[in-house]
């Protein structure tokens, strides 16, 4: 099969297509042909060096995918041959066929097409885990989402909007701002105009939001702490600035905030089933009703990953990256 080989790492170009075997299912796995596989920040990561795949995973890069499941390992007995899926894998994504556990694959959504249930599973996933469970989003609170223009951001704005939260949101343009607020954003921030703190505040008239998803991080954190209404919540996905700051704690005591995080690669299997379960039950629905949808910005080819990789950092897209392997 072709797949994408990102050698010892670096810059975007070191992303190759290569040949290789097809990878063969284990215990409880599906084999999919893949059709179309998307582009996250994490594979940025892995490429540079900086997040390995857990053990036994493959070592190549790709997390989500659609396609058709052509194989099943032993014990595998959620799906047939020839069912159409999406899933979650644990890598090998940027590749002609991948595995993935069979509990993180789910039906393509009635009415979606292939292209648009692959730029379905790392931000659903991601959201619905972070958003609903860890920071336990209800109907009738205030959210404010960072970076509400990349993947994992428009989907918490759809997904928060359409289950009655007020959504504000840290955007760097005014296209993006649009977006944002045409796809259920209350307001949109430009942060390179305006100070997130202050407007929140005006906002909320200073009452601050019960939840914040952050992926910044760095001198993000004590701003988000001062945003926060009593009670409130902050969760950590990711840090495109440092990991490491000095912060005054005085806030999360006095406001009796909550400050947590997590990743979703290193999770197991089990608890990844479960939000899978959690997504057909709660967002499928949604999404065959032609709301919360996918926003893709670009197609690539699957050997032209290089350019996706370099659209990806440049932060200029809007939506989701994707690959075209076999399409359909």
């Amino acid at each position: 099969m072709r797949y994408i080989d990102h050698g010892a790492g670096g810059a975007p170009e070191v992303l190759r297509a290569a040949e290789g075997p097809l990878p063969a299912p284990g215990p409880g796995e599906v084999l999919i042909r893949v059709a179309y596989a998307g582009v996250n920040r994490p594979d940025v990561i892995q490429r540079q060096g900086k997040y390995p795949p857990p053990p036994g995973a493959s070592p190549f890069i790709g997390l989500e995918v659609a396609g058709e499941v052509v194989a099943l390992g032993d014990g595998a007995s959620k799906w047939r041959i020839g069912d159409k899926v999406c899933a979650l894998t644990n890598g090998g994504g940027y590749a002609e066929y991948a595995v993935a556990p069979e509990g993180q694959a789910l039906p393509v959504p009635k009415g979606l097409s292939l292209l648009q249930a692959a730029a379905i599973p790392e931000n659903y996933f991601t959201v619905w885990t972070n958003v609903f469970e860890r920071g336990r989003l209800a109907a009738g609170e205030t959210f404010l989402v960072h970076g509400g223009s990349s993947g994992i951001g428009l989907t918490a704005i759809q997904l928060a909007a359409a289950r009655g939260a007020t959504v504000y949101t840290t955007v760097g343009n005014a296209q993006k701002a649009k977006v944002c607020l045409d796809v259920g954003a209350s307001a949109a921030i430009n942060y390179r105009e305006q100070d997130f703190v202050e407007e929140i505040g005006r906002l909320t008239d200073k009452k601050g939001v019960d939840l914040i998803l952050d992926m910044v991080g760095g001198d993000y954190i004590g701003r988000n702490l001062k945003s926060l209404a009593l009670d409130g919540r902050l969760v950590q996905i990711a840090f495109l600035q440092a990991p490491r700051v000095e912060v005054d704690w005085t806030t999360l005591m006095t406001r009796r905030l909550t400050f947590t995080g997590s990743t979703l690669r290193p999770r197991s299997a089990a608890d990844k089933a479960a939000i899978a379960d959690a997504l057909r039950a709660q967002v499928w629905p949604l999404l065959e009703q032609g709301r919360a949808l996918p926003v893709i910005h670009k197609v690539y080819p699957l050997a032209e990953a290089a350019a996706a990789h370099a659209l990806m950092e440049s932060s200029t897209h809007i939506g989701k990256i994707m690959l075209e392997v076999a399409g359909g």
